[in-house]
Formats: C-alpha cells, structure tokens, sequence
C-alpha cells in the first residue's frame, strides 16, 4: 500500500494511544505515506508524531462553514487512499473514514464498538483485543492489513525544543525537577489540591526535587490551592503548548498526576509516572511502562468513566497523600 488514512480525532491520551498505529506501520513499510485526520485544536500533537506524513484537520461542529467537513473531507479525497482506519469507532469518526474515498475501510466490530451505528461506514472489520491496555485495542485494527507488531509501545513524538520562554524558565527551575498535574477535565478525576501539595512537599523534603505545578486554562485557582497549601514549596509552570509540556515532562524527574492527557504526554516522553486513578482503570489507560506506578481505588469505585462521582463517598478522596508518596519513592528507586 502506498497511502494510509489513521482517524483518530481526540482527546490527548487517546491519541498518544494511536500513535503505536502509525508507528508500526512505518516499521512495516518505511515507504508508505500516513495521513492523520484530527480536530483542529490537536493537530499540533498529531504534527510531532514522527510517522505521520500529513496531518488533516477538521472542526466537527463547524458543519458548513470553513474548516468543517466540507473542506476536510475535500482533502481527504484528493489524497486516494488503498485505506483509511477508523481507530475511535464513533459514527462521526466512521462517517469521515467512508466519506475520505478510500478503497478499504477499516474498523472495530460493532460488539467492539462504543457507538454500534459506527460499523455501517465499514467495508471491513476486525474484532478488538478485549483485557488489555487501550493501545493493544488499537493496535489490532492492524490485523486486517496484516502487519505485525514489532513494538507495542513504540510512542514516536518529537517535541523538539523548548519556546523562549519556557527555556527561560527552565533556567531558573533548578535542575532536577518534578512536576504534580492536579487538574483534570472530569471533574471527578481531580485529587484535591492540598493531596498534590502535599506530595510536592514529598518530593523536595525526601528527594531534592524542584516542585512544578502544571495547569491549563482554567486551572488557575486550583494552581494558588496548590501552592498556598505547600508553603510555597511548588512553583508554577508558565502556560505550555502542547509541545513545551512536551518538554517540559521530558526534562522531569518525575510526574505525578490523575488520568487525564499530561500524563499521557508524559509516558510518550518516557518519564518516570505515579498515576492517581478512581472512576478509571489504569488496566487499560495507565501509563504502560513497566516501572511506573498507579495508586487506583477502581476495584472499589462504583463510578465507573462517570465525569462526576453519583457515590455516597468518592472514593477518589481515600487515596492519601501517603500512599501516593509511597509510589512515588518506589518509582524514583528504580529510574
């Protein structure tokens, strides 16, 4: 095959969960050219994924008018592709993978599928692997095309170097440093702010670490809890791209954080991860290193993948600072 489609349209951890996808097949067929359709706002993250020949973006809610699928799917049709693979399996994501012309349209069986209605954009389908990490599940869209695995956990994204300023920051942060993630977009993924501060006073009381809080918009009060809560101990990152968190986390001793994108960023970096994890399975989507360590009260919690917790008693909330630093001294002995 000489062209390839990958849809995968979002979030941030589901596409650092795809880009084993594109990497296998370029170790498969080193020519062959990889397109990637993907919202807008992330297409700066599929841009660094080093396998990817093209990235093409969309803004699902726009549908008319500039940057909707008109336009995208005009793109997709110049390129002619021999298949385009839908890795999300929603029926917007299938919709796009049909409407790009492709010769071989590629997706998840509809007993594998999030959104059964999905499996009508098909011309074929391949039964993904159940009890396993979510990048085992994309990865056997793989099966139909008959490539093998050759890395599993073949990650490749290339931030390259830091902005300006977050280079100015960097040299003044110290050298060795950690970095605590409290925010989250579901509400009920977010371990209190005093928890996160509390490890942070951890990490530089027991290891010598500077502390660095990362945030997005809107995280700014949670920020100030933070470090108010730690004496002063943590500092705030300056606001990162998605390629200066990159960055960012490359340069860290250590991240700790709940289930939500920078940690996945983290784990494509290669960095040292002590995941927090309640209404989701660090089974399936945790960091995927060996070494890295997960505190998860799931087996427990009876919100499962519920953005808000509907339980007499988060469970999220019984996972104590101690157990977190626990982890986080197993992980640092054996970077």
């Amino acid at each position: 095959m000489r062209r390839l489609l990958i849809v995968r349209l979002g979030s941030i951890g589901d596409i650092v969960h795809a880009a084993p996808v594109a990497a296998n097949l370029r170790a498969h067929d080193p020519a062959v050219e990889i397109d990637w359709v993907v919202e807008a706002a992330l297409a700066p993250l599929v841009e660094m994924i080093t396998p990817v020949t093209r990235t093409i973006t969309i803004r699902t809610r726009a549908v008319m008018r500039p940057g909707g699928w008109i336009d995208a799917i005009q793109a997709l049709r110049e390129r002619d592709y021999d298949a385009a693979l839908d890795v999300q399996g929603l029926v917007k994501s299938a919709t796009l993978a049909r409407a790009s012309g492709a010769r071989r349209v590629i997706g998840f069986d509809r007993a594998s599928l999030r959104e059964p209605l999905a499996a009508w954009g098909y011309s074929e389908t391949v039964a993904a692997v159940e009890g396993e990490h979510v990048i085992d599940r994309n990865l056997s869209i793989l099966r139909a095309l008959q490539v093998p695995i050759a890395d599993a956990r073949a990650c490749p994204i290339e931030p390259g170097a830091a902005s300006p300023a977050l280079a100015g920051f960097l040299a003044t942060a110290g050298q060795h440093i950690a970095i605590v993630n409290p925010g989250a977009n579901w509400p009920n993924k977010r371990w209190p702010p005093e928890h996160f501060a509390a490890v942070a006073q951890h990490l530089a009381r027991e290891h010598g670490l500077a502390p660095i809080v990362t945030w997005g918009p809107g995280d700014e009060a949670m920020v100030a809890a933070v470090i108010d809560a730690s004496g002063g101990v943590v500092q705030a990152a300056p606001p990162t791209s998605l390629r200066d968190y990159l960055v960012l986390a490359r340069r860290a001793s250590i991240v700790v954080s709940g289930d939500t994108g920078p940690l996945h960023l983290a784990a494509a970096m290669h960095t040292p991860i002590v995941g927090i994890y309640g209404p989701t399975d660090p089974r399936r989507n945790g960091p995927w290193h060996l070494r890295d360590r997960c505190v998860s009260v799931f087996d427990q919690c009876t919100c499962h993948h519920k953005r808000a917790c509907t339980a007499a008693r988060w469970c999220l909330g019984d996972v104590s600072p101690a157990a977190v630093c626990d982890a986080v001294d197993r992980r640092l002995r054996l970077a």
